[in-house]
């Protein structure tokens, strides 16, 4: 049913996608597992394929293929590698606070770039004292002059290591209307980056922290007006973000099923293959579901979005049901492997350190049911995907909206 949503053109990126992912990813998961290392040359061949400007506009010299072609894209990527999956959507979800608040100037120079494969934008929002609640950030940016001057931290920044411009928010003045929004060059002095640390899952991923200590950056590197860093923000993780995870944890939730499914055909038991147990084959059965409605879910709602139709609820709705089905469903699946499942020569125990990283980041489930619970209640005061797609100049002002 998933596949009534795709054109013939959205097939034949799947099919494309699906064999980079196949010949040049499955390769080195092994060793981005062992080493742990930053995939760089991975980051550079997705985006030397254009797929980081799969939305941006045909005008732009991207793809102006749209959202459920970014779905794709992410979907058969994180398949194979969840890492290599979150290093894509990390810069496509940077690509969209240019396509929305980015002068004329800003896009044709900043999403050329982006679409050649000549730079990876990041988005750098979180703060270790917020967390997921916004309006608590304490990086400060203060005008002087035609500059603007940075101090505070950053943290959990995708692509924190290998992205050449940072969309950076932080505190211009007091209240909602008291953040703005920047692009910092990831070269810019009284920038750093701290060290890469290991993580549970996502090996080969960074996602680390940004520190400005006095870093000075041209006035002209501001995204819209001052007091537009909320909007920013929250419309980046509604818009881009929300879908973006949501396409990931499908991903990983197709290869739990694959890998699953094979393993209870090799697997003995009782002189039988193992999914000859009923409790096996409907285990297998409550996994295959998940992944059916997870696809509809997700399709559905980048559907809309391409459509210019209302769909935050949709878009909230799909990243909630797929992270949550996804962490149930490779418990699920390690109840089929048992002890087999907790040897690292198998997949299915990375699938669940992975999965563990899509939670939090575009909003906890917390946070989606909250906004859900808004939406049922009519308490909502209005929805990003209103606006008509990613076509928002800069010089328009924009009324403050929650996440």
């Amino acid at each position: 049913m998933s596949d009534l949503f795709l054109s013939r053109e959205h097939r034949e990126l799947r099919d494309e996608v699906r064999q980079f992912a196949e010949d040049a990813v499955a390769p080195r998961v092994a060793d981005m597992e062992a080493s742990r290392k930053i995939e760089r040359d991975l980051a550079e061949q997705i985006a030397g394929r254009g797929w980081i400007g799969v939305t941006i506009p045909t005008k732009y010299g991207g793809m102006g293929a749209g959202h459920l072609a970014k779905t794709l894209i992410l979907e058969e990527l994180s398949r194979i590698s969840a890492a290599v999956g979150a290093m894509t959507q990390a810069s496509q979800l940077g690509v969209a606070k240019i396509l929305r608040y980015g002068s004329e100037e800003q896009k044709q120079f900043w999403l050329r770039k982006v679409a050649s494969g000549a730079c990876l934008p990041t988005i750098a929002v979180t703060e270790d004292v917020s967390g997921s609640y916004v309006l608590g950030m304490e990086t400060t940016a203060v005008r002087e002059g035609d500059t603007y001057i940075l101090n505070g931290a950053k943290v959990y920044v995708g692509n924190s290591h290998i992205g050449d411009i940072h969309g950076v928010v932080a505190r211009t003045g007091d209240g909602s209307r008291g953040l703005t929004a920047f692009l910092v060059e990831a070269d810019r002095p009284g920038l750093t980056v701290s060290p890469h640390q290991g993580t549970l899952g996502l090996h080969g991923f960074s996602f680390g922290e940004l520190i400005f200590d006095n870093c000075r950056i041209p006035a002209a590197n501001r995204l819209g007006v001052e007091g537009d860093g909320k909007d920013v923000a929250y419309s980046s993780s509604i818009l881009y973000g929300r879908p973006n995870l949501t396409a990931v944890a499908l991903g990983v939730h197709r290869a739990i099923l694959e890998t699953a499914t094979a393993f209870s055909k090799e697997r003995i038991r009782y002189g039988k293959p193992l999914h000859e147990l009923e409790t096996v084959k409907n285990k297998l059965g409550l996994i295959k579901s998940r992944v059916m409605t997870g696809q509809i879910t997700a399709y559905h709602a980048v559907s809309l979005e391409d459509r210019g139709m209302l769909c935050d609820a949709e878009l909230m709705n799909a990243k909630f049901f797929n992270v949550e089905a996804v962490l149930d469903s490779v418990r699920t699946a390690m109840e089929i492997y048992a002890a087999a499942g907790l040897y690292t020569d198998r997949p299915i125990e990375r699938y669940l350190r992975d999965a563990y990283h899509l939670r939090a980041p575009g909003g906890t489930s917390d946070i989606q049911l909250l906004r859900l619970g808004q939406n049922a209640l009519g308490l909502a005061k209005g929805q990003y995907s209103e606006r008509p797609g990613d076509q928002q100049h800069a010089a328009e002002s924009t009324a403050a909206l929650p996440a």
